[in-house]
Protein backbone atom coordinates (compact mmCIF):
# COMPACT_ATOMS: atom_id res chain seq x y z
CA UNK A 1 0.00 0.00 0.00
CA UNK A 2 2.15 3.20 -1.18
CA UNK A 3 1.61 6.64 0.72
CA UNK A 4 -1.42 7.57 -1.71
CA UNK A 5 -3.18 4.67 -1.41
CA UNK A 6 -3.10 5.34 2.26
CA UNK A 7 -4.11 8.88 1.74
CA UNK A 8 -7.40 7.74 -0.95
CA UNK A 9 -8.26 5.19 1.72
CA UNK A 10 -8.53 8.02 4.49
CA UNK A 11 -10.52 10.11 1.58
CA UNK A 12 -12.95 7.32 1.24
CA UNK A 13 -13.51 6.69 4.87
CA UNK A 14 -13.88 10.31 5.91
CA UNK A 15 -16.92 10.06 3.12
CA UNK A 16 -18.79 7.52 4.82
CA UNK A 17 -18.12 9.28 7.86
CA UNK A 18 -19.53 12.87 7.03
CA UNK A 19 -22.59 10.64 6.59
CA UNK A 20 -22.49 8.50 9.44
CA UNK A 21 -19.80 7.55 11.96
CA UNK A 22 -18.50 4.36 11.55
CA UNK A 23 -17.00 1.53 13.46
CA UNK A 24 -13.04 0.24 13.08
CA UNK A 25 -14.64 -3.19 12.70
CA UNK A 26 -16.98 -2.18 9.66
CA UNK A 27 -14.45 -0.16 8.11
CA UNK A 28 -11.94 -3.12 8.11
CA UNK A 29 -14.87 -5.11 6.63
CA UNK A 30 -15.13 -2.23 3.47
CA UNK A 31 -10.89 -2.16 3.53
CA UNK A 32 -11.32 -5.76 2.67
CA UNK A 33 -13.52 -5.58 -0.09
CA UNK A 34 -11.96 -2.88 -2.42
CA UNK A 35 -9.37 -2.67 -5.26
CA UNK A 36 -7.63 0.60 -5.79
CA UNK A 37 -7.47 0.57 -9.63
CA UNK A 38 -5.95 3.21 -12.26
CA UNK A 39 -7.54 3.82 -15.12
CA UNK A 40 -6.59 6.05 -18.25
CA UNK A 41 -8.31 8.49 -20.22
CA UNK A 42 -10.60 7.49 -22.24
CA UNK A 43 -11.06 3.80 -20.51
CA UNK A 44 -14.68 2.95 -20.11
CA UNK A 45 -15.89 1.87 -16.75
CA UNK A 46 -19.63 0.83 -17.76
CA UNK A 47 -20.64 0.59 -21.16
CA UNK A 48 -24.60 0.81 -22.31
CA UNK A 49 -26.12 -1.93 -21.23
CA UNK A 50 -23.67 -3.79 -19.43
CA UNK A 51 -24.96 -4.82 -15.88
CA UNK A 52 -22.92 -2.64 -12.86
CA UNK A 53 -20.89 -4.70 -10.17
CA UNK A 54 -18.88 -2.10 -8.36
CA UNK A 55 -19.31 1.57 -7.11
CA UNK A 56 -16.49 3.76 -7.97
CA UNK A 57 -14.84 6.21 -5.62
CA UNK A 58 -12.99 8.79 -6.99
CA UNK A 59 -9.45 9.17 -5.16
CA UNK A 60 -8.18 10.72 -8.12
CA UNK A 61 -9.27 12.72 -11.52
CA UNK A 62 -12.82 12.93 -13.02
CA UNK A 63 -15.42 10.84 -15.06
CA UNK A 64 -18.19 11.50 -17.06
CA UNK A 65 -21.77 9.44 -17.13
CA UNK A 66 -23.09 9.97 -20.48
CA UNK A 67 -26.04 8.67 -22.51
CA UNK A 68 -26.47 8.03 -26.32
CA UNK A 69 -29.47 7.95 -28.19
CA UNK A 70 -30.55 6.62 -31.24
CA UNK A 71 -29.43 9.20 -33.51
CA UNK A 72 -25.87 8.78 -31.91
CA UNK A 73 -26.54 12.04 -29.81
CA UNK A 74 -24.46 12.16 -26.89
CA UNK A 75 -25.61 14.10 -23.50
CA UNK A 76 -23.67 14.03 -20.05
CA UNK A 77 -25.74 12.57 -17.20
CA UNK A 78 -23.07 13.67 -14.82
CA UNK A 79 -19.70 14.82 -13.99
CA UNK A 80 -17.52 12.78 -11.38
CA UNK A 81 -14.74 14.56 -9.60
CA UNK A 82 -12.53 13.41 -6.58
CA UNK A 83 -14.66 12.57 -3.70
CA UNK A 84 -17.45 11.68 -5.68
CA UNK A 85 -18.71 8.07 -5.91
CA UNK A 86 -19.66 6.81 -9.39
CA UNK A 87 -22.10 4.39 -10.92
CA UNK A 88 -25.34 3.08 -11.81
CA UNK A 89 -27.42 2.88 -8.94
CA UNK A 90 -30.24 1.48 -10.61
CA UNK A 91 -28.21 -1.08 -12.71
CA UNK A 92 -26.35 -2.20 -9.05
CA UNK A 93 -29.82 -2.66 -7.27
CA UNK A 94 -31.80 -4.05 -9.77
CA UNK A 95 -28.95 -6.09 -11.42
CA UNK A 96 -30.60 -4.69 -15.19
CA UNK A 97 -28.27 -3.12 -17.87
CA UNK A 98 -27.40 0.33 -17.34
CA UNK A 99 -28.74 2.84 -19.36
CA UNK A 100 -25.47 5.14 -19.77
CA UNK A 101 -21.69 4.58 -19.89
CA UNK A 102 -19.26 5.40 -17.35
CA UNK A 103 -15.83 7.12 -18.63
CA UNK A 104 -12.85 8.66 -17.44
CA UNK A 105 -11.84 12.18 -19.01
CA UNK A 106 -8.65 12.20 -16.95
CA UNK A 107 -6.47 9.50 -16.24
CA UNK A 108 -7.94 8.64 -12.76
CA UNK A 109 -7.16 6.70 -9.60
CA UNK A 110 -10.53 4.83 -8.24
CA UNK A 111 -11.46 2.52 -5.26
CA UNK A 112 -13.79 -0.26 -6.69
CA UNK A 113 -16.12 -1.48 -4.39
CA UNK A 114 -17.86 -4.97 -5.21
CA UNK A 115 -21.81 -3.89 -4.46
CA UNK A 116 -23.21 -7.62 -3.70
CA UNK A 117 -20.35 -8.68 -1.00
CA UNK A 118 -21.06 -4.50 0.22
CA UNK A 119 -24.83 -5.42 0.26
CA UNK A 120 -24.15 -8.28 2.88
CA UNK A 121 -22.06 -6.32 4.59
CA UNK A 122 -24.96 -3.12 5.21
CA UNK A 123 -27.44 -6.13 6.13
CA UNK A 124 -24.70 -7.31 8.81
CA UNK A 125 -24.16 -3.87 10.36
CA UNK A 126 -26.11 -1.37 11.21
CA UNK A 127 -23.61 1.53 10.97
CA UNK A 128 -22.93 0.28 7.60
CA UNK A 129 -26.75 0.57 7.09
CA UNK A 130 -27.06 3.81 8.54
CA UNK A 131 -24.50 4.88 6.41
CA UNK A 132 -26.32 3.94 3.22
CA UNK A 133 -29.66 5.16 4.09
CA UNK A 134 -28.32 8.78 4.91
CA UNK A 135 -26.46 8.85 1.72
CA UNK A 136 -29.43 8.00 -0.48
CA UNK A 137 -31.59 10.61 1.32
CA UNK A 138 -28.87 13.17 0.55
CA UNK A 139 -28.11 12.29 -2.97
CA UNK A 140 -30.96 10.47 -4.10
CA UNK A 141 -33.78 12.59 -2.36
CA UNK A 142 -32.49 16.20 -1.09
CA UNK A 143 -30.29 16.94 -3.69
CA UNK A 144 -31.93 14.96 -6.46
CA UNK A 145 -34.58 17.43 -5.70
CA UNK A 146 -32.46 20.41 -5.78
CA UNK A 147 -30.94 19.82 -9.50
CA UNK A 148 -34.47 19.02 -10.58
CA UNK A 149 -35.50 22.58 -9.15
CA UNK A 150 -32.45 24.32 -10.57
CA UNK A 151 -32.86 22.93 -13.97
CA UNK A 152 -36.33 24.76 -13.91
CA UNK A 153 -36.00 27.80 -11.66
CA UNK A 154 -32.09 28.87 -12.44
CA UNK A 155 -30.96 30.09 -15.97
CA UNK A 156 -27.67 28.28 -17.35
CA UNK A 157 -25.24 31.03 -16.08
CA UNK A 158 -26.18 30.17 -12.42
CA UNK A 159 -26.03 26.98 -13.15
CA UNK A 160 -22.45 27.22 -14.28
CA UNK A 161 -21.40 29.64 -11.62
CA UNK A 162 -22.47 26.78 -9.02
CA UNK A 163 -20.39 24.09 -10.76
CA UNK A 164 -17.58 26.29 -10.26
CA UNK A 165 -18.12 27.14 -6.32
CA UNK A 166 -18.29 23.40 -6.00
CA UNK A 167 -15.37 22.75 -8.68
CA UNK A 168 -13.26 26.03 -9.37
CA UNK A 169 -10.97 24.41 -11.74
CA UNK A 170 -13.50 22.32 -13.51
CA UNK A 171 -12.90 24.41 -16.74
CA UNK A 172 -8.93 23.94 -16.93
CA UNK A 173 -9.47 20.05 -16.24
CA UNK A 174 -12.64 18.99 -18.32
CA UNK A 175 -13.36 20.10 -22.23
CA UNK A 176 -16.08 22.75 -21.78
CA UNK A 177 -18.12 20.18 -24.65
CA UNK A 178 -18.56 18.05 -21.15
CA UNK A 179 -19.39 20.90 -19.08
CA UNK A 180 -21.86 22.39 -21.62
CA UNK A 181 -23.78 18.42 -22.01
CA UNK A 182 -23.97 18.64 -18.46
CA UNK A 183 -25.56 21.81 -17.94
CA UNK A 184 -27.67 21.14 -20.56
CA UNK A 185 -27.01 23.87 -23.17
CA UNK A 186 -24.56 23.81 -26.16
CA UNK A 187 -20.77 24.58 -26.19
CA UNK A 188 -21.74 27.48 -27.81
CA UNK A 189 -24.12 28.64 -25.08
CA UNK A 190 -21.20 28.08 -22.76
CA UNK A 191 -18.97 30.37 -24.90
CA UNK A 192 -21.14 32.85 -24.36
CA UNK A 193 -21.78 33.16 -20.67
CA UNK A 194 -17.62 32.73 -19.98
CA UNK A 195 -17.08 35.80 -22.03
CA UNK A 196 -19.60 37.67 -20.15
CA UNK A 197 -18.51 36.43 -16.66
CA UNK A 198 -14.58 37.81 -17.47
CA UNK A 199 -16.50 41.10 -18.42
CA UNK A 200 -18.12 41.59 -15.90
CA UNK A 201 -14.75 40.72 -13.51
Amino acid sequence: MTLHHDKYLNDLKLKFESYAPISTTSWQLIENNIEIKSIKKGELLLRNGQIAKEIHFVGKGALRAFITDTDGNIYNKNIFLEGDFAGSTASLIQQTPSDFAIEALEDSILININYKKYRELIFQNDDLKNFYIAYLERNWVIEKEQREISIVMENATERYLDLLAKHPDISERIALLHIASHLGITPTQLSRIRKSLEKDL
